[in-house]
């Protein structure tokens, strides 16, 4: 293989599956977007299943446009967990972990946040119902996804500030109630887009 700059110390770590996965798609996208032809698709993925470093992967990828952060945010890992509950106490789900498909919270006479600007999802669109009963629930999503808010408050308040828009971005749908409590949603910057590895 010719020499590239690719082939450095620094990038002679093993890729997993996961990483070939992720160059798999961004190659597929790229000869669906026309930016490569169907012959080169089959030479880049030869190289890419051939690759036995990051520095190799990353040449097969070459001239491509670099995923973001919003391109890395569904895994294949499992879910940390789907459910959260505080009863006359506060619960917190935060930092990096996987969001699975549907999470539920319940806070009752109590409190909680679902923070989900460092995590990752197991489905491109997931579920977060929140149910406050006498009790208050903050979701924290990051603004790089599409937000849909459908709770309902009856003599609570549900809040519908985070919703956004964004075409192609993995979703979040919030949904639930505010019985004689809360559940307010806000939308905070997502952290800087990275390689998506531990």
């Amino acid at each position: 293989m010719d020499e590239h700059p690719d082939l450095t110390p620094g990038r002679q770590v093993r890729p997993s599956d996961e990483d070939r996965d992720r160059v798999a798609q961004r190659l597929q996208e790229a000869a669906a977007a026309g930016r490569i032809e169907l012959g080169e698709l089959d030479q880049r993925l030869t190289e890419l299943y051939e690759a036995k470093t990051q520095g190799e992967l990353a040449y097969a990828g070459r001239g491509l446009p670099e995923p973001t952060r919003a391109d890395l945010l569904v895994v294949r890992d499992e879910p940390s967990s789907h459910f959260a509950m505080s009863v006359f106490g506060w619960f917190s789900r935060r930092g990096r972990w996987v969001a699975p498909r549907a999470f539920t919270s319940l806070s009752m006479f109590g409190g909680g946040e679902i923070d989900l600007r460092d995590a990752r999802f197991a489905s491109q669109e997931i579920r977060v119902r929140a149910f406050a009963l006498w009790g208050y629930t903050e979701v924290i999503v990051p603004d790089d996804v599409e937000v849909e808010i459908k709770g309902f408050g009856l003599f609570g308040a549900f809040d519908r500030s985070a919703v956004r828009k964004e075409r192609g971005a993995p979703r979040i749908v919030i949904s639930g109630l505010a019985l004689f409590g809360g559940v307010g949603t806000k939308l905070k910057a997502a952290p800087k887009a990275s390689s998506g590895r531990d």
